[in-house]
């Protein structure tokens, strides 16, 4: 991580309203970056607190699947708000994909999708398959979700498929992708926010103990960001840094408090995006940590 981009201050890119010409600008301007660069230093340069996240969720799916395309993607695996293999309807057959995936992260403006599908034979355990499918071809349709108060510049969409041709990524569908995305995003999205925070403390001058603080936990993502997110040591660290996070709430407040409303009221409406999957989050540290005691 070539910390320099990070520490010396450079020029915030302006929303963009399509979100995926916004994330193509943002590639241009980093040129070829590691998925922790681009969760790093290009949450630095968005506009907003969503838009930060939305860098990190990129930056997680990349490292799911290193061979992505460089344009926005998404994972779709929620049916009904179940993750549960055995609730989802979407199913694969000789290569083609019907059902549907609701809430999906940008779903709308994504140009690939990962799709996670049933694939197991009638009467057996429900087993998944993540395939590739793309947006505009025969059989996709992406519908556009009403904007939510939460991050309201982040769309959500649901996706539509009817026989859609597609992909396989080669694993196991919950194993190998669906289940180990879930600590990735956790992992990318806290490094997003910590950057974007950085960012608007050197605008604002915020105290130099919290501007280094915040340094220290990119510092932690970045060693975490090395350990495979399947192991019970990863989800230790984790649990680590978002104790660090949660640490500098008080400060944090008093800092935006003094500064211009705007950074305050945004970060006042979205900071909630980090308690989304606490409850799955600390389920998996008092298992890692169970774990690594036993």
């Amino acid at each position: 991580m070539p910390w320099h981009t990070l520490i010396e201050r450079g020029e915030r890119l302006p929303a963009h309203p399509d979100l995926a010409e916004g994330y193509s600008a943002l590639l241009q301007r980093l040129g070829p970056v590691t998925p922790f660069e681009l969760a790093v230093t290009g949450a630095r340069l968005m506009a907003t607190p969503g838009l930060a996240f939305l860098v990190g969720y990129q930056a997680a799916l990349r490292v799911l699947w290193p061979s992505a395309p460089q344009s926005l993607g998404a994972l779709c695996a929620t049916e009904q708000r179940s993750l549960r293999p055995a609730d989802m309807q979407t199913r694969l057959d000789d290569l083609r994909l019907s059902g549907r995936k609701d809430f999906v992260t940008a779903g709308d403006a994504a140009e690939w999708l990962l799709i996670a599908a049933r694939c197991e034979a009638p009467g057996e355990t429900p087993r998944l398959n993540l395939a590739v499918a793309y947006a505009g071809e025969p059989g996709v349709t992406l519908e556009k979700l009403p904007a939510i108060a939460l991050m309201p510049d982040i769309s959500h969409g649901r996706v539509l498929l009817d026989g859609a041709l597609c992909e396989l990524l080669a694993g196991d569908g919950w194993d190998a992708y669906v289940k180990p995305f879930r600590t990735l995003e956790d992992l990318y999205v806290l490094s997003a926010m910590t950057a974007w925070l950085y960012g608007v403390g050197q605008e604002c001058a915020w105290p130099q103990a919290l501007q280094l603080r915040l340094l220290a936990l990119l510092a932690g993502c970045a060693q975490v960001s090395r350990h495979n997110p399947s192991s019970a040591a990863g989800h230790v660290l984790l649990g680590g840094l978002f104790a660090q996070f949660q640490g500098l709430d008080g400060e944090l407040n008093v800092a935006l408090a003094a500064g211009p409303a705007a950074w305050r009221e945004m970060w006042a409406r979205d900071k909630g995006v980090m308690e989304i999957g606490a409850g799955a989050r600390a389920k998996r540290l008092a298992k890692a940590l169970g774990a690594s005691l036993g």
